[in-house]
């Protein structure tokens, strides 16, 4: 068995071509990975190195031997990173969401310290739970394979809120259609709805707020109508309260999303419980 130490040596002398700023790279002397490269040559019975006055370079064999040193040192590193992610899991509940509105429910729901929550439009189902990078993953979409199966929680359904003396203020749903060509304030982080709304109202304009207090604070002092879900309200509960607008939900089939929870098969049994209380707070979609 070879020390991991020697590979490293190796593979950092390929990046570094000397053997001082290999020392250095390492915070090691340059006797210790003299002695080291000169170790793992006789360990491997093999010449790793061409020796000159004032140079020393790696063989053909030694380049072959520095880039297999590179892929086992990077190995190590993914399995000590995976190790530390899965022990954290097994101690905090991670759930994270293609969607910010069904955290919003789960923060409110869980309300404890046990459990961590992350908001990440980019992120892949498969490869986060398969690297125990999270315990859930809530997302549009099922899906199931050998390790993976999935769950649907419920619909999170769109709504728009209108200055209660527009003409639409009136009705009881309203259609995609019937809001081309207003504008619309929007907070830039919100997933999918995002392409959803540009895709439904076309000519529409889109105020994007990247902070919420900013956008808090424009809503207070304007009347650009602006969305929210059943699972998220967009502003300040004392806020509301002062609004002049009204929420009327949008009734087309692309403003309602099925929300469904991916997990390890391994973990059904922990993640159950979760998930009968996620669903039992789920607020009705209305279309």
């Amino acid at each position: 068995m070879i020390d991991l130490y020697l590979w490293m040596e190796l593979a950092t002398f390929a990046r570094t071509g000397t053997l001082a700023q290999t020392a250095t790279a390492l915070n090691v002397t340059q006797p210790t990975v003299t002695r080291g490269m000169q170790k793992l040559e006789d360990l491997l019975g093999v010449t790793l190195f061409d020796r000159h006055p004032n140079r020393l370079a790696l063989t053909p064999t030694g380049q072959l031997a520095a880039t297999l040193a590179q892929q086992l040192v990077t190995a190590n590193d993914q399995a000590v990173a995976q190790i530390h992610t899965y022990d954290q899991e097994q101690q905090t509940f991670i759930i994270k969401s293609t969607l910010p509105g069904p955290l919003l429910l789960i923060d409110r729901v869980l309300n404890t310290t046990a459990h961590q929550t992350e908001f990440d439009p980019n992120l892949v189902p498969d490869q986060t739970l398969l690297s125990h990078a999270a315990s859930l993953v809530l997302s549009s979409h099922g899906l199931t394979t050998k390790q993976i199966e999935s769950q649907y929680l419920g619909t999170e359904s769109l709504a728009v809120n209108l200055d209660q003396f527009m003409y639409h203020a009136n009705q009881a749903t309203i259609r995609f259609q019937e809001l081309r060509g207003l504008s619309f304030l929007v907070l830039q982080d919100i997933g999918q709805w995002r392409d959803i709304i540009q895709d439904q109202i076309p000519g529409a304009n889109f105020l994007y707020q990247a902070e919420h207090t900013a956008f808090t604070e424009i809503t207070q002092y304007s009347d650009f109508p602006y969305f929210s879900t059943n699972l998220s309200t967009a502003i300040p509960a004392d806020q509301a309260a002062n609004d002049n607008r009204v929420r009327i939900p949008i009734s087309d089939t692309a403003a309602q999303m099925p929300i469904y929870a991916s997990y390890l098969r391994s973990q059904r049994q922990r993640v159950m419980p979760v998930l009968t209380m996620i669903r039992q707070a789920w607020p009705e979609a209305v279309r």
